[in-house]
């Protein structure tokens, strides 16, 4: 009886690891176009930000590209994901997106086509960032735009920083710099 109740442990730890998914299992569309594998980014230290034109938080994008000039040498990259889901924030095309992040702030770090980071259309990529049982670290709602998620290395998540978190002088260019 022990034996069976040993395995069955065994076989419920195996399958408990294998429900968190891996980061880079993941991949998304670039606001360009082309698909983006997260495996792609294996050794690097990667924040996560979902982002909109029309927002109080919006100045953000000139800090966000300050950060990732300073770091993007040692392994540090930036992907913002452009998102409509508070009030109406980024009503643009993917096109005028870019026009709008490269025009006026300068962006040269990856941005992605316009998602849904929240509801039933959410994309999976926010699903892995939100839900413990596929990060591993822990359940997390988006509460507004320019809410940021920091990823290591080895594709853990690390931490969340709240929209109101400034990107550089903070705990996120303190993670980034470690």
């Amino acid at each position: 009886m022990k034996k069976i109740i040993s395995t069955f442990l065994i076989l419920l730890a195996a399958i408990t690891v294998q429900a968190q998914e891996s980061f880079y299992d993941l991949k998304a569309t670039t606001i360009d176009g082309k698909e983006l594998k997260f495996s792609d980014l294996k050794g690097k230290k990667i924040l996560i930000v979902n982002t909109a034109s029309k927002c109080g938080y919006t100045p953000q994008y000139e800090e966000l590209e300050k950060l990732y000039e300073t770091y993007k040498d040692k392994n540090f990259v930036i992907i913002g994901f452009p998102a409509n889901n508070f009030m109406k924030q980024e009503p643009g095309t993917n096109k005028e997106i870019e026009e709008f992040c490269k025009k006026n702030y300068g962006v040269s770090f990856q941005m992605m086509e316009k998602i849904s980071v929240k509801g039933d259309d959410m994309h999976a990529v926010y699903h892995w960032l939100t839900e413990k049982a596929k990060n591993g670290k822990m359940d997390s709602s988006v509460k507004w735009n320019f809410q940021k998620y920091m990823i290591d290395e080895k594709g853990n998540l690390v931490d969340m920083a709240a929209p109101d978190e400034k990107p550089m002088g903070g705990k996120i260019e303190e993670w980034v710099k470690k």
